[in-house]
């Protein structure tokens, strides 16, 4: 268990320091800041193409905030480097995996699994528990724990995901037992990107 853990935590920062090297040195896309609209769902897409043209100079209602449940297209530093993540589930008061595996005094895992599609030219391989955090109600944010819960299997470190294809696992957070947690959010190249998703929870 400590050695998986250990050997986890090590590739997570490995992985997100030579990320961070190419983040000083790449010119990224100009899509920059939070993302909170999901995309649509194959039906309204198609009736919304449907509806364009004799509905065209209407003007376009604002998109909902993407909450459990949607997909949000992210793209990283190099163009090449793109995915669909979609926030799948939430599990509060997640149960440690083992005996062994607790939260803090005054602590509460909450586990959050995510899908992500690798929608570039190029695989993505990547350490998503770099990638994600939490925030409250009141804007404090919580990255994530090195544990495993009773919600599911997380992410294998790194995540390695061919052109086209999608991996599903869970992250998990150590939060205080009374915080009221707003949203989720998640950027590609271990949360360096300069576009982020942002979900809203409950």
């Amino acid at each position: 268990m400590a050695v998986t853990t250990t050997a986890r935590r090590s590739a997570a920062f490995l992985l997100g320091a030579s990320l961070l090297v190419l983040g000083a040195t790449a010119c990224g896309p100009s899509d920059s800041g939070v993302s909170t609209e999901a995309k649509p769902s194959a039906p309204a897409s198609a009736a919304a193409s449907a509806g364009a043209g004799a509905g065209a100079a209407e003007s376009k209602p604002a998109a909902a905030a993407a909450k459990v449940g949607d997909t949000i297209a992210l793209k990283g530093i190099e163009k090449s480097n793109t995915a669909d993540v979609t926030l799948v589930k939430v599990v509060d008061n997640a149960e440690g995996e083992d005996e062994f595996t607790k939260p803090a005094d005054g602590k509460r895992f909450v586990a959050v699994q995510f899908r992500i599609k690798a929608t570039g030219s190029k695989a993505y391989s990547d350490a998503p528990m770099n990638s994600a955090k939490l925030l409250d109600a009141q804007g404090q944010a919580f990255g994530t724990a090195i544990a495993d819960t009773k919600a599911g299997p997380s992410f294998q470190v790194p995540a390695n995901i061919a052109p086209g294809e999608s991996v599903l696992g869970f992250l998990t957070f150590e939060v205080p037992k009374d915080a009221v947690l707003a949203k989720a959010q998640f950027s590609l190249d271990s949360g360096i990107a300069d576009q982020t998703g942002q979900w809203k929870l409950g």
